[in-house]
């Protein structure tokens, strides 16, 4: 989709406000150099004063982007495009987020177990002062789990820096029976929605 932006886009640069080397991954398999700035945002909104899950993920995403490209220019410094991206798995109306032990670990694996769950990701785009949000939802249905299962898979130790506790990428993907959705929504950077962004915004260049 992207090649006949790709000339422009070579020559600029983008900065993912994420450490998460996934996301990372999947913007330079589509042959684009990024760098990785870690947003220092808090991640502390409070999901109740946002009329939905997609206006949520979309303000956190925002915050990491605001926060990296101040922090950018403070050191004198700037990006020419900026993308920033929140993944939140929800079930039942209950937000799961990175599990800060092995407990909440098993306790979100064992709710999500023989059950259907919906993942949200809110990317937002940043190039001068254009600014891009989206969200994008995909529903996620595992297979019926047991506690060796699970357990052994805590082992591993993936669960821990994942949202819900799992990565569909990883070993985690053997728990998924099936996807309703863009698989990469799930991954953590809906891939399709991106680059139309991308392309919208550079295409006249």
């Amino acid at each position: 989709m992207l090649q006949p932006v790709m000339h422009v886009l070579k020559q600029k640069s983008i900065i993912l406000a994420s450490g998460s080397p996934r996301r990372k991954e999947l913007i330079e398999n589509i042959g684009l150099k990024v760098g990785l700035c870690p947003s220092l945002f808090e991640e502390n909104l409070d999901p109740k004063s946002f009329k939905n899950m997609s206006d949520f993920v979309e303000e956190t995403a925002l915050q990491k982007v605001l926060e990296v490209e101040n922090r950018l220019k403070d050191k004198g410094t700037s990006a020419d495009v900026l993308i920033g991206a929140d993944t939140m798995v929800t079930l039942d109306g209950t937000m799961f987020g990175k599990p800060t032990s092995e407990q909440e670990a098993f306790e979100m694996l064992s709710r999500l177990s023989g059950r259907g769950h919906t993942v949200y990701t809110g990317v937002v785009v940043k190039a001068s002062d254009r600014v891009v949000k989206f969200t994008e939802k995909t529903d996620v249905f595992f297979g019926k789990l047991d506690e060796d299962q699970i357990r052994g898979y805590i082992a591993t130790g993936e669960p821990m820096d994942k949202a819900g506790g799992y990565g569909i990428q990883g070993v985690g993907g053997t728990f998924v029976e099936r996807v309703e959705g863009d698989y990469f929504t799930v991954v953590g950077l809906p891939l399709y929605r991106m680059c139309k962004v991308l392309y919208d915004m550079f295409k006249d260049k």
